[in-house]
């Protein structure tokens, strides 16, 4: 293989990877997004300041984890390496916070289960 496909080869390499990246901190976006629209309804249900405060925690986390995504899309593979993992990282924080939401709303027996 010649110099010049060996680059070619590996410029794509890299290309892949900030694209794998991105994709992958875009669904994490997106995942957080729905846990924090999960949590909000849970809240709405409880009525509780409990399950409010994890529904508030829940959005800026997924504020966090759309930062994050947008921040994969841009600069250098190392960086975006690192937002997608930012951005995986809210969306685990979304969906504790949509936990506690949903715990807070069975605590005082509201029905939050949705189809």
């Amino acid at each position: 293989m010649s110099i010049n496909k060996t680059l070619l080869a590996l410029a794509m390499g890299f290309a892949l990877a900030a694209c794998s990246n991105a994709d992958r901190a875009q669904d994490s976006a997106a995942e957080a997004a729905d846990a924090a629209a999960e949590a909000q309804a849970d809240a709405n249900v409880a009525g509780t300041d409990a399950a409010q405060q994890a529904a508030d925690a829940a959005a800026m986390a997924a504020d966090a984890a759309a930062t994050a995504a947008a921040d994969a899309s841009t600069g250098d593979m190392e960086n975006n390496a690192d937002a997608a993992d930012a951005a995986a990282d809210a969306a685990d924080a979304a969906d504790q916070a949509a936990q506690a939401a949903e715990n807070s709303a069975d605590s005082v027996g509201a029905d939050t289960e949705t189809n």
